[in-house]
């Protein structure tokens, strides 16, 4: 940091803008502020080195919440049914999405996340995945909600993304750079962040990941998509824009209460002392950690691993994401003198135990070459340790031994380059287990290796990895958490499981819309009092006999409340968890296009067929199959394993006209209400008045075609009034469904700022409280429009001061 700061101050204008930043407030710049969201994606074609600004519906916000669900939605909006099986991941036609979500630059706990996605080419299908960095804050504040890329470049490239739009830069002298090596080289800002690719990327690894700081979004190959269009990073420079929330007191208590309840939780507690390694003493005690591939979940040196033992010999630290009251990341002090990243769980497990290693310092050592190569930890495991036992077995020549380590990070760097004897390993456990045999000790679900929870001590965790959209993810639903970690579930019961793994789909696609850590949900959801304090055998028979009672009794509506008070949409908890389930159906449906079929909803025939012995406890197999077919029957599934197309677009119908089942009411009091509603019936006589006398406004309505219909209201059910062009003028006509342009505000506090004249139609509109759906040049002359209408409905002082000073006042 000393170092940079010199050598900026070097340069007269870097060095007055750093003084600058240390001026009191009221002498530097303002900032722009905007209030709840901005709704402007970038949308960036490679190919032809061309953006354009993509806006978001208040329909679509409401209905997808932001982050993962509105990339699903544009991904959606982008193909044609028809098109979605032949997208090719690695060709110029598949897109990717970072998508920022409401919650990312509130200030709140657990935040400092984005989400990315796309089709995979590790699955073929929809794959998202959630990450830390400061990129996603840099982007965000630099006044985009997103960023889609489409297309391929001609060579290695580098994506500058500012307030005003987008740089091409060549990327040569970039490639080929570690993932941490790529962003020294970019000398990122303390206002910049950075999302890259690895070698692992650029080699079309399917398992590379996207970094951004220390943090990455690992699962499904996202990275070798970003790597077949050579694009090598993307920078942001942010600081540019200020969020606020709309309902800012709601917003704080919101805010106190969730935080609150995660630090008071004790598996938040646990992770804060030992980060996400703290599950391994629990493996240990449940037997879920995964030993030798997986045919064990039991050995007594898995201690040597856990994250107590490594706590106490590297002396870790905090390292973590932005705005985090969890404090799951740590750094510690390892022998050879590095200060390096303490492995999470999931590596400690895949390269630890289930390769039968047990060296905590190599385990360490890995990670920082599998960080840097950008190649995710888990799927890397997993594909060795398949490799072990294939080699065990005759199946395929290898080097690779259980127990052996002098040769594990050489092989990583073969997958990464793409060159060496170990090379195809960057195919997959499943690609190649289909090429040499023994697909029957292949441990993944749809082409993702799964994570190191063994299902055969969680039936439920079993049944959330065979049934989850994107493959063998343990963040679908995470049941492990209320079977084993907090002991709120039996775990060998099939009662029940179908039910509790719907309802925690919900609620994570739910979180992973709003971009809230995930970390936090059983926090939110299990400190309010009654689960928390209720018997636990009482709680245990509450969950599998009578789940939906025991879901009420949780608490997820603080979800509800982030949303509702950033964007001023009300929302309450059942209608946010309609939202995930939406979400959640949407990737289904598409997933079902792109070729999944319902007997893909399965686990490896391991967990099916074997029943390992070192356990001393419950030893058993996963009745698969009875949960899944109970969890199809109960999601409306057809034999397509996926909604059908009527059943999808019923969902999706219901965020929009009058048969929506979640009615989004206007916010406010109810003086707020009948004021607007008495302005809305003002406008419905006054407009077609002056329409017809005011040769200034004629002059506006005359640009609109013969017949040209448009509504002006509070969405989606508030008050409203639609207008008809008839030869020069305007008539007043019923409310319907079918007009030429929609005039929305987002809410009864959005449509009170814009009718008592504190805003400007131009200043809501900039602001993003009020969208327009019609053509551009329609939408440019119904803004003049309307600053001409305030300006003859008010005095003239007042109108002066209320609109924009290029409106011409006559």
């Amino acid at each position: 940091m000393r170092f940079w700061l010199l050598q900026k101050l070097v340069s007269p204008v870097a060095g007055a803008s750093i003084i600058v930043s240390l001026l009191p407030s009221p002498w530097r710049f303002p900032m722009r502020v905007i209030k709840g969201t901005s709704n402007r994606y970038l949308d960036i074609d490679l190919t032809t080195e061309t953006w354009s600004v993509y806006t978001v519906t208040t329909e679509d916000l409401t209905s997808y919440l932001g982050g993962k669900g509105l990339a699903l939605k544009i991904f959606y909006d982008r193909f044609a049914k028809e098109e979605l099986a032949g997208i090719d991941p690695f060709g110029p036609e598949n897109i990717i999405i970072f998508s920022m979500g409401v919650m990312l630059s509130s200030g709140a706990s657990c935040t400092g996340r984005f989400e990315v996605l796309t089709k995979s080419p590790q699955t073929g299908l929809i794959v998202g995945s959630s990450c830390g960095g400061y990129f996603g804050e840099a982007c965000k504040t630099a006044g985009w909600d997103g960023v889609i890329i489409s297309g391929r470049a001609e060579g290695p490239l580098c994506l500058r993304i500012a307030k005003d739009g987008v740089q091409f830069e060549p990327a040569h002298h970039l490639w080929g750079q570690g993932t941490h090596e790529v962003q020294e080289s970019l000398e990122l800002t303390p206002k910049e962040g950075a999302a890259v690719i690895g070698p692992a990327g650029e080699n079309r690894v399917l398992y590379a990941n996207i970094c951004s700081g220390h943090r990455f979004a690992g699962r499904g190959g996202i990275g070798a998509v970003m790597g077949a269009k050579n694009l090598k990073a993307i920078v942001a420079r942010g600081k540019e824009v200020k969020y606020e929330p709309v309902l800012q007191k709601q917003f704080s208590d919101t805010v106190r209460k969730a935080k609150k309840y995660i630090l008071r939780n004790q598996m938040s507690h646990r992770m804060r002392l030992y980060g996400t390694n703290a599950n391994t003493r629990p493996g240990i005690q449940h037997g879920f950690s995964p030993v030798r591939n997986f045919r064990d979940r039991f050995h007594p040196d898995t201690e040597q691993i856990s994250g107590e033992a490594m706590a106490e010999k590297y002396t870790t630290r905090h390292s973590t994401c932005r705005h985090c009251s969890i404090l799951c990341g740590h750094k510690g002090h390892y022998p050879d003198g590095v200060f390096r990243q303490i492995p999470e769980y999931e590596t400690a497990g895949m390269f630890g135990s289930n390769i039968h290693n047990f060296d905590s310092d190599l385990i360490g050592r890995w990670n920082e070459v599998l960080n840097e190569l950008g190649m995710d930890t888990i799927s890397a495991g997993g594909t060795i340790a398949w490799a072990m036992e294939a080699g065990e077995k005759g199946l395929r020549e290898t080097e690779l031994q259980f127990g052996r380590t002098d040769n594990i990070e050489a092989v990583l760097r073969q997958i990464a380059s793409g060159k060496g004897a170990e090379a195809e390993l960057a195919k997959g456990s499943k690609i190649l287990s289909e090429q040499y045999g023994g697909q029957e000790f292949a441990i993944h679900v749809k082409g993702i290796e799964i994570a190191a929870y063994d299902p055969r001590a969680a039936w439920g965790q079993g049944l959330s990895y065979a049934v989850h959209n994107k493959g063998g993810c343990h963040l679908g639903s995470y049941l492990i958490g209320l079977e084993q970690l907090m002991g709120y579930m039996p775990p060998h019961t099939t009662l029940g499981k179908a039910d509790w793994v719907i309802f925690m789909e919900d609620i994570y696609s739910g979180v992973n819309s709003l971009q809230l850590c995930q970390f936090t949900i059983y926090g939110i959801l299990t400190e309010p009092v009654i689960p928390k304090y209720l018997p636990r055998f009482l709680l245990k028979i509450a969950t599998i006999t009578l789940p939906k009672i025991a879901m009420s009794l949780m608490n997820w509506s603080l979800l509800s409340r982030f949303f509702w008070s950033i964007t001023g949409i009300r929302m309450n908890k059942w209608q946010f968890l309609k939202a995930g389930e939406r979400i959640n159906k949407l990737e289904r449906w598409m997933d079902v296009q792109m070729g999944l079929k319902a007997a893909d909803d399965t686990l490896p025939a391991r967990f099916l067929k074997e029943k390992e012995t070192a356990y001393t406890g419950k030893n058993t197999v996963v009745p698969i199959e009875k949960m899944v077919t109970q969890y199809h029957r109960k999601r409306g599934y057809d034999s397509t394993g996926g909604p059908s197309d009527g059943d999808l677009q019923k969902i999706m119908d219901t965020s929009r006209g009058k048969s929506r089942s979640i009615t989004v009411r206007p916010s406010g009091r109810f003086f707020k209400t009948l004021y607007c509603r008495i302005v809305l019936a003002v406008l419905g006589w006054f407009i077609p008045a002056v329409a017809c006398r005011k040769k200034s406004v004629q002059e506006e309505v005359v640009t609109f075609p013969e017949g040209f219909s448009f509504s002006l209201g509070v969405w989606p059910c508030g008050p409203s009034v639609t207008f008809r062009r008839r030869g020069r003028g305007l008539k007043k006509s019923g409310k319907t469904e079918r007009v030429d342009m929609r005039v929305s505000l987002k809410s009864i506090e959005a449509a009170w700022l814009l009718f008592s004249f504190q805003e400007s139609t131009c200043q809501s509109e900039a602001n993003g409280r009020l969208s327009v759906e019609g053509e551009l040049p329609h939408t440019c002359t119904f803004i003049r429009f309307m600053d001409k209408v305030e300006i003859l409905l008010l005095p003239r002082f007042i109108a002066e001061k209320a609109v924009k000073k290029w409106v011409p006042v006559k």
